[in-house]
């Protein structure tokens, strides 16, 4: 064993023990039924609102950012079954726009500015933020009410204020921010998949073959 090194056992004890603190946050989300309500009546709207030629934006940062574009491409691309695409666009993906608004205005103003140009009354603004916090998405959530767009917020820690902006508001029950992101990209896909079934029909993705993994 190298001079810093921990035992094996040590390494495989902190394994364990991070995968049951995820467990626990999982099966509290899952105890927890406001937060599957929630999750459906969100898919529904949104559903809805595609149906109706509207569009999913998604944003948030950092980790959140990265869950963002999951969300978006599985949108867009697929998720389980081959199936038609349907609208949602990223706000953290254009580099140009993001480094514009933040060299012009403020790093804050970069979710408010594009939902300002892009957004229509009767689209979809997805927010991320583990903290409940975060001074752009908060802004954002602004600006989507303003225009007479629904707005769903994932978040953990309480919800922070978020919560009081968002009209479907799925808090995770933690305040560890690993543990928060597991259980939004887990309720994600599921948000993902009830949109589906709520656009396409409820029998969606039952007598589709299933996309294999990669």
């Amino acid at each position: 064993m190298s001079q810093g090194t921990l035992p094996a056992e040590q390494l495989t004890a902190i394994v364990k023990r991070q995968l049951k603190q995820s467990i626990a946050v999982m099966q509290s989300v899952l105890e927890d039924p406001q937060i599957a309500e929630t999750v459906a009546a969100a898919a529904e709207r949104t559903a809805q609102a595609m149906k109706q030629g509207r569009k999913l934006m998604v944003a948030g940062n950092g980790g959140s950012a990265a869950d963002s574009q999951h969300l978006v491409a599985e949108f867009v691309s697929r998720l389980t079954v081959d199936r038609p695409a349907l609208p949602a666009i990223a706000l953290t993906v254009d580099t140009s726009i993001l480094t514009a608004i933040g060299n012009d205005y403020d790093y804050q103003n970069v979710f408010e500015r594009q939902i300002e140009a892009l957004g229509q009354r009767g689209d979809v603004f997805f927010a991320l933020s583990t903290s409940g916090n975060s001074k752009n998405v908060i802004k954002g959530l602004h600006r989507a009410r303003q225009m007479g767009i629904a707005t769903i917020g994932y978040s953990g820690n309480g919800g922070g204020r978020m919560t009081e902006l968002c009209d479907y508001s799925i808090v995770v029950p933690s305040s560890v921010t690993m543990n928060i992101q597991e259980a939004h990209i887990a309720l994600e896909h599921i948000f993902c998949m009830l949109v589906e079934k709520c656009y396409f029909g409820p029998d969606f993705g039952e007598t589709r073959p299933a996309v294999p993994a990669e």
